[in-house]
């Protein structure tokens, strides 16, 4: 039942409270409900402390006369059920649980693992450092702005504010040719490449290959939908396109052009303008995860390669990385053939992202505050590079640091046969980090085999100001 509202004669409802859903049985109306309260607090589903609705609201509720919820209160207090106290109402009283013996036979639960007291691992970028404030600016004029339709379905595209902004700061700032009308919504590169699986799928495509270095998770995604995930070679110049060629029924690659993830490399020039070629020839599409692409420390970032040719590449970008993962928001721009083909998929499955939080990220993007934020981490992630770097130089000289100065993680080079030791020691001394081997993927009859490396791969970004100068410690401690 709720007691959120009782009817007055002089006017409109009123609100008194919070809502309660009882159900009476018994042959009395009054036993009835003391029975179901008594009943509602032994189970937990009332809280000790919880505060109950007041008398007039719940007999409207109900449909009983206040004496008769007065008078159940009164018993139940008197039983040491509730309590009641001038000003503060009804509420729960405060009960010790009866100590429960443990039923026989039932196995001990094993203690968690403990959690480790720094973090390495790829993914997340500096937490500490979303930008609250602006970012609670940017809600508080969206919201105040947003049309009444803002608050319905809307387009299963997303709003056309942030895709509007999206068209604006991509071109700008990444090279991508984009239209609102090109860009989809989604919450996120795994959402996003979720509904390319399925146009692919429809499309009759039955490979997507995938870089030899990469997440498992989105390979598994692939296979997921029923598509083969052939690897292809990555060497000091990113993904080896000319390997494309001897790949069968591959209609579609997946690539981390501007920063290859994990190893920290580059597409090369050369290899750019090939993979655009084999698109073109063979009639496939480039998806390019561009995850990192504003985070260049040495030089002004390499543009997308969508804009060497947007009929033939599907660009994927995120929030994840330039400002949180929990903010739920990523975008694809698509080539103008396949846009029906994902709105479909989109309208079947999660049809729309937050409208409320797409309106902000568009109001955030359009008063420049995405750009001051990005330029303000670009420059804090570069210091913490420098310093891992720097003290590396001096603890560990041995040490090579590899992949071209960018994003938000770098790879370690270690001594031949030495890095599972120091993942081992490294947990031990509680310290999250992966190896580089964790990361490769090759399978039995791909032609090629990956040279034997030992490596680390360190997310520099994601710790803490306060914890870093012990992350640092402790990452040199476990170096061979």
């Amino acid at each position: 039942m709720n007691d959120s509202r009782t009817n007055s004669a002089n006017g409109p409802p009123t609100v008194f409270g919070t809502d309660l859903h009882l159900e009476l049985h018994g042959p009395g109306l009054r036993a009835g409900l003391t029975d179901a309260l008594r009943e509602a607090v032994r189970t937990g589903r009332l809280a000790s402390g919880s505060r109950l609705p007041a008398s007039r609201s719940l007999a409207a509720d109900l449909g009983v006369s206040r004496n008769t919820v007065v008078e159940s209160y009164a018993e139940l207090v008197a039983e040491g059920w509730l309590t009641a106290q001038q000003g503060s109402g009804t509420r729960v009283a405060t009960r010790v649980e009866p100590h429960r013996a443990a039923a026989p036979n039932t196995p001990r639960a094993r203690p968690d693992k403990p959690r480790p007291r720094y973090g390495l691992l790829t993914g997340a970028p500096d937490l500490a450092n979303f930008p609250r404030t602006q970012w609670l600016t940017a809600a508080r004029r969206a919201l105040t702005a947003a049309p009444h339709d803002a608050f319905g379905y809307g387009d299963a595209r997303g709003r056309v504010e942030l895709r509007t902004a999206l068209a604006d700061y991509l071109t700008r700032a990444r090279g991508v040719y984009a239209e609102p009308e090109r860009i989809i919504i989604c919450s996120g590169f795994h959402h996003g490449l979720a509904l390319m699986a399925q146009a692919l799928r429809v499309r009759r495509v039955r490979a997507v290959a995938v870089e030899a270095y990469g997440l498992d998770l989105y390979r598994g995604l692939l296979a997921n939908a029923g598509l083969h995930t052939p690897p292809l070679y990555v060497d000091d110049h990113g993904a080896r396109i000319e390997d494309l060629a001897r790949l069968h029924d591959v209609g579609a690659v997946l690539m981390t052009p501007a920063h290859q993830y994990p190893t920290g490399v580059a597409l090369c020039p050369d290899r750019r303008t090939a993979a655009v070629e084999w698109a073109r020839a063979a009639g496939g599409l480039i998806l390019e995860d561009d995850y990192d692409g504003e985070f260049r420390y040495d030089r002004q970032p390499v543009g997308a390669l969508q804009g060497l040719d947007p009929e033939r590449v599907v660009y994927f970008g995120s929030v994840s990385k330039s400002l949180a993962p929990g903010v739920r928001l990523g975008w694809m721009v698509l080539p103008e053939e396949l846009i029906p083909e994902i709105v479909r998929a989109k309208a079947h499955g999660d049809y729309m992202t937050s409208a409320l939080e797409q309106l902000t990220l568009a109001e955030f993007i359009a008063s420049g505050a995405y750009d001051r934020h990005v330029r303000s981490m670009r420059l804090r992630y570069r210091r913490r590079r420098d310093q891992l770097i720097e003290v590396l130089r001096q603890r560990a000289p041995g040490i090579r640091v590899a992949g071209m100065p960018a994003g938000l993680q770098t790879v370690l080079e270690l001594p031949r046969g030495t890095e599972s030791a120091v993942v081992q020691d490294a947990a031990r001394q509680g310290l999250a980090i992966r190896g580089l081997t964790q990361f490769r993927y090759e399978v039995a009859d791909c032609g090629w085999q990956l040279p034997e490396r030992d490596a680390l791969v360190v997310n520099y970004a994601a710790p803490s100001d306060s914890a870093w100068a012990g992350v640092l410690d402790a990452l040199c401690r476990v170096m061979p």
